[in-house]
């Protein structure tokens, strides 16, 4: 997993003095500086890495999560270093009936400040001007997920004044995944990936040692939950890449 370092108060005022002066000017953290800072934070233990970035960048501050296969981990880890932080949950209406039941085990059990947001226009509206969008190839799924995913995400980091989120991705989901860095600037606002580097085996032993469920489809075969319609168990691909969307693309635009 990740290492712990040395010196961390003197990497601590050295990337708050750097972060301080990319923070005041009118652009974001331009490459090469966010390099260093990324390489500094790779060495960071994971915790160190969320109480960091807590610390080091801008607030308010708020975890996103699909309450996917593996989420309890940084639902958890998150939810132990910054108490009560905002859970951004995007319900497309859409879900697994187990993902509905898996989210209220988590809220309760870990404490969790959940806060839905959702389309302007429910499943009922849009399937009776548009069809089932997700069964109209690549444009029609793209279209759904603006829809459904991005336009609600927008809208809860604007609602929310998010100016730091948190993301479970890690590199070994997917090739889509392969090279993010512990932080990114996306959407206007930096992005903390604090599991980038984790294992599969990694998880496996957080969630032991924690006591932590993994998703209720795990155990079916469903490695990566999303929608019920345009999800896959490995029981019905022939490869993982045809997991969601038919293999057609594999991420839903929330972290692209």
């Amino acid at each position: 997993m990740s290492r712990v370092v040395p010196d961390l108060y003197v990497w601590s005022m050295t990337l708050r003095s750097t972060l301080t002066q990319w923070l005041t000017g009118s652009e974001p953290a331009d490459e090469g500086a966010l390099h260093k800072i990324n390489e500094a934070f790779a060495s960071f233990s994971t915790e160190q890495r969320v109480e960091q970035a807590t610390e080091l960048l801008p607030g308010a501050h708020v975890l996103t999560s699909s309450f996917g296969a593996q989420a309890a981990v940084m639902l958890h880890l998150v939810n132990q270093v910054i108490p009560k932080i905002p859970v951004v949950l995007i319900d497309t209406g859409y879900l697994f009936p187990e993902t509905y039941r898996f989210i209220d085990d988590l809220v309760g059990r870990l404490k969790l400040d959940l806060r839905v947001f959702r389309s302007d226009a429910s499943p009922a509206w849009q399937e009776s001007r548009f069809g089932k969008l997700w069964d109209q190839g690549l444009d029609g799924i793209e279209r759904y997920n603006r829809i459904n995913k991005q336009e609600p995400l927008d809208r809860a980091l604007r609602e929310l004044g998010a100016e730091t989120w948190f993301a479970g991705l890690r590199r070994v989901q997917a090739e889509t995944r392969a090279q993010i860095a512990p932080i990114e600037f996306k959407r206007g606002r930096y992005k903390v990936h604090p599991l980038f580097d984790w294992t599969d085996r990694d998880v496996g032993r957080y969630l032991e040692t924690h006591r932590l469920p993994y998703h209720p489809l795990w155990e079916k075969g469903y490695l990566s939950i999303g929608d019920w319609h345009t999800t896959r168990s490995l029981a019905e691909v022939d490869s993982m890449e045809e997991l969601r969307f038919f293999g057609l693309k594999r991420e839903c635009g929330l972290h692209e």
